[in-house]
């Protein structure tokens, strides 16, 4: 009995695994994030200003963020390069240089494994001469 029992699971386990593979099942990992908008607020033309928003990794995946992609050349984005551990944190940077005097509203799109798929990060806020 105990061999047959061997057997089946011998025979079983493989076809498990192909399933998982045909219907591109895998394990996701999943991204936590403090904020995903930062309102600048009032800031002077010409001087860069820079958001951090912090994330998590709650999962049991290392998250992998694979690219982080500002909307204009006048924004610039910094993130890790390094997978980020299951129970770890981590931050990315973005830092907006204005040219132009007014209102923004810049996106900066951040694509990892996580099972949420991409995300998109906000910062704004209204470009003045001086404070």
């Amino acid at each position: 009995m105990r061999n047959i029992l061997k057997t089946l699971l011998i025979l079983y386990i493989p076809l498990f695994y192909n399933a998982a593979a045909q219907t591109g099942t895998k394990a996701a990992s999943i991204i936590e994030w403090k904020e995903t908008t930062v309102d600048f607020g009032k800031i002077v033309k010409g001087k860069p200003v820079t958001a951090e928003f912090y994330f998590s990794n709650p999962s049991m995946v290392p998250l992998i963020i694979f690219s982080v992609e500002p909307s204009c050349g006048c924004t610039v984005a910094d993130f890790p390069k390094q997978p980020v551990a299951p129970g770890k944190s981590g931050v990315i940077r973005v830092t907006f240089d204005a040219a132009d005097l007014g209102f923004f509203q810049k996106s900066v799109t951040v694509s990892t494994n996580a099972q949420q798929g991409d995300e998109t990060l906000i910062i704004k806020g209204e470009v003045v001469k001086q404070l």
